[in-house]
């Protein structure tokens, strides 16, 4: 680790947090429905949809039409892409994708996982990229963000039960966050080399002789969308590490702060909208402090090297450099990895497979923590509230009080509701991961022995539950057994957790908010921060410990010994 490299970290994550501030401020304005500058477009959506955007809705009808779009989104891009072989925009001639696999990678931009088990420039079209994954960029970020505001609301109001309207919300999002920001980031990735372009792809002939064909489309444009909206699919097969992906550190800088800014201002959003921003201040502060944990230990991981082959006097200066671009550097790597998988968001600029068992093991274990630090957009938010609820019960506990979060009284129904989202994950993955390591149809897909190949199934089904969508590498994942396991993990990662969400949401709506006395527990200070942090950390440990010492850490003590699989 150098100064030089912890500066880049923090003049990052410094334009990060100085951004997060007025967007979070601005997404409450939206959520109100205070900014308007497009209101004719935002009328003409609700009246081809027949949809009043006054009419407010209960938590169950909210939810249903949050459930009914994203089955609308999954039928038309699976027959997208089982189609695209006759469609236009298609200039390379790529046919349908199988069955398998055009269910996953539909379930997968639907559920903003983004999983990926296809070469984006070796299977899909231009039509397929942009009217089928970049518009589910767009929509899936838009729900995550649509229920983060519905929770939030359920704070703010009291006895009531409408959380808002679920369309109007989808609508103002997308047309005054994501579209906005996504112009804007998109025109900065095309000013700094990203290819946007509906030519067909180029040729070209190497100084060997050799013939090349370089790939191009319009990726500049889906790459912003990809990190605005922690989607994290890549275009090209490589994700960030792609030369036309990430053809700088300003460019990975950039998309750092990309798919950071929106996660954490909805934190801030959350504070405004309640009426209290140092509730938001105290969610961001969690936040900050998981990624600069998480970044610390992979950068300490990876420029410490392989112990193997600091024996052999291989990685002394820089570290583990393999599978990294050297353009960007350990500080960047280490940002990028803490960020990506920490934030829901699953693009990779490094190839974690390559990683040594430490530097491994964080990306692994930030998303088995709930995918909330700070998690996608709004996914996150009300994944966080969740662990809130669950921070206020056990200091009710400790002092014997009922337990208050922001005045609304934390009861036996929002307790069992939230034990059952935080199950959904170790349910999932601990479940799938058990099935597949002894089925010998899964096992085939693991080409690593010993701890590695255990790593890689457990990376792989993860980061499906967790809704992350980055590989850990090495897994064969155009299978049926995988691409249906996983699209299966994706849905239940994704709409398992958010509906006993919605019902919390739904129960607290209805109380009344009291206001506060001298013997409530304060909630916006260190020492809440500090029991949300502790209460996020000992879940995550409790549940996934045992798989981690089977997998990264068997791997890392054999190492140390010299030995390998």
């Amino acid at each position: 680790m150098t100064l030089i490299g912890w500066a880049q970290i923090a003049l990052v994550l410094a334009c990060v947090v100085a951004a997060a501030i007025p967007l979070g401020r601005y997404m409450a304005a939206v959520a109100a429905g205070h900014v308007t500058f497009l209101a004719p477009v935002e009328r003409a959506f609700y009246a081809a949809a027949g949809i009043d955007p006054r009419q407010g809705q209960g938590w169950r009808g909210y939810t249903l039409a949050m459930l009914a779009t994203n089955a609308a989104g999954f039928l038309l891009l699976y027959a997208l892409l089982r189609g695209q072989g006759g469609l236009p925009l298609n200039p390379q001639g790529f046919d349908g994708l199988t069955p398998w696999l055009a269910f996953n990678t539909a379930v997968s931009f639907v559920t903003n996982t983004n999983w990926q088990a296809y070469g984006g420039e070796a299977a899909l079209s231009y039509l397929s990229q942009m009217a089928g994954l970049t518009v589910q960029n767009f929509l899936s970020a838009a729900t995550g963000m649509a229920l983060a505001l519905a929770v939030s609301r359920a704070f703010a109001r009291g006895g009531v039960k409408d959380l808002g309207n679920f369309w109007a919300d989808l609508v103002r999002v997308t047309l005054y966050v994501l579209i906005p920001l996504s112009l804007l980031v998109g025109l900065a990735f095309v000013a700094m080399g990203m290819p946007q372009t509906l030519a067909p792809y180029a040729e070209a002939t190497t100084l060997e002789g050799v013939r090349q064909v370089v790939p191009l489309g319009p990726a500049a444009f889906q790459i912003a969308i990809k990190h605005l909206g922690t989607n994290g699919g890549g275009f090209f097969n490589v994700n960030a590490a792609h030369p036309f992906e990430g053809p700088t550190a300003l460019a990975t800088a950039l998309q750092i702060w990309s798919q950071q800014v929106i996660p954490f201002g909805l934190a801030l959003t959350f504070g405004a909208i309640v009426g209290d921003i140092r509730q938001g201040r105290a969610l961001l502060l969690v936040m900050l402090a998981y990624v600069l944990a998480g970044t610390w230990a992979v950068y300490a991981s990876e420029t410490g090297g392989n112990p193997l082959h600091l024996a052999l006097g291989i990685d002394a200066v820089q570290g583990n450099m393999e599978g990294k671009e050297l353009r960007f550097g350990q500080a960047l790597v280490a940002l990028f990895t803490a960020t990506t998988t920490g934030a829901s968001c699953g693009a990779v600029n490094a190839m974690f497979d390559s990683f040594t068992p430490l530097g491994g093991l964080v990306p692994l274990f930030l998303i088995q923590l709930g995918e909330v630090l700070p998690g996608g957009v709004g996914s996150g938010l009300y994944g966080m509230l969740v662990f809130a609820l669950l921070a206020v019960f056990v200091a009710g506990l400790m002092v014997g009080r009922t337990p208050e979060y922001l005045g609304k009284k934390v009861q036996a129904r929002e307790v069992k509701l939230a034990m059952l989202a935080v199950l959904v994950l170790p349910a999932v993955i601990l479940g799938f991961t058990a099935v597949a390591l002894v089925l010998p149809a899964a096992v085939a897909s693991i080409p690593a022995a010993g701890p590695h190949g255990l790593s890689e199934m457990l990376y792989a089904y993860s980061s499906a539950a967790g809704n992350n969508g980055s590989a850990f590498g090495g897994v064969t994942a155009d299978t049926p057994w995988m691409n249906v396991t996983l699209g299966i993990a994706m849905m239940l990662g994704r709409f398992a957790y958010a509906v006993p969400v919605m019902a919390i949401a739904g129960s607290l709506a209805a109380k009344p908010r009291a206001v506060g006395s001298a013997g409530s527990f304060p909630t916006h200070g260190p020492l809440f921060a500090g029991l949300l942090a502790g209460v996020i950390l000992i879940l995550g440990g409790l549940q996934f410990m045992p798989a981690l010492a089977l997998g990264p850490l068997a791997e890392h003590v054999s190492l140390l010994a010299g030995k390998t699989f």
